[in-house]
């Protein structure tokens, strides 16, 4: 997942579009800030991954929440982070209830977005502190059931054997988890 990211780093780039003979427009993306990133408790190192991956290859930093029930992960990942020489700041790992530290960062003026990962109702306070701070940017990954579509062509022991895997792969606790077929 990381290596995916890190190849976006140098694909991230702006235009120039001619329009006319003596004029040209061109577009520039640049990096967001500060991302502050909330993790739930469920595939920690792949939540740290799914976070950092496409903020750093934006060009941004990033304020890392663990869930207050699994931070060694990402503290780990924040000592390998050190080890591998990146510079101060631009990587933070922070752990805490979310009542109290993920309040905190989805209100503080100095983070420019967050990325939650979590339930529906943690969600919507982490889009209204956003709203009422300094409007930061929001992306929200919120967890549900995700329904199975089988077709009436479809190979019906292979897609039960599909659903039964999606719905209970790590043991079912997953955000996008299969629950359904129809």
């Amino acid at each position: 997942m990381l290596r995916y990211w890190a190849g976006w780093a140098d694909k991230i780039t702006g235009k120039t579009i001619p329009v006319g003979p003596d004029h040209f427009c061109f577009t520039r993306h640049e990096p967001v800030g500060v991302v502050g990133a909330i993790i739930p408790w469920n595939l920690p190192l792949i939540g740290v991954a799914a976070k950092l991956g496409p903020a750093l290859a934006a060009g941004n930093t990033v304020v890392l929440k663990s869930a207050e029930n699994t931070p060694l992960s990402a503290l780990r990942v924040a000592e390998l982070v050190v080890e591998a020489g990146f510079p101060a700041g631009v990587i933070n790992m922070i752990s805490g209830l979310g009542s109290k530290a993920g309040e905190a960062m989805t209100k503080h003026m100095d983070v420019d977005k967050i990325s939650f990962t979590g339930s529906l109702e943690v969600g919507k306070r982490v889009q209204a502190n956003a709203a009422m701070s300094n409007l930061k940017r929001v992306t929200l990954e919120l967890g549900g059931k995700n329904p199975s579509i089988v077709f009436d062509d479809a190979d019906m022991d292979l897609a039960l054997d599909n659903i039964h895997n999606g719905l209970f792969w790590n043991k079912g606790i997953l955000i996008a988890g299969r629950s359904a077929g129809t």
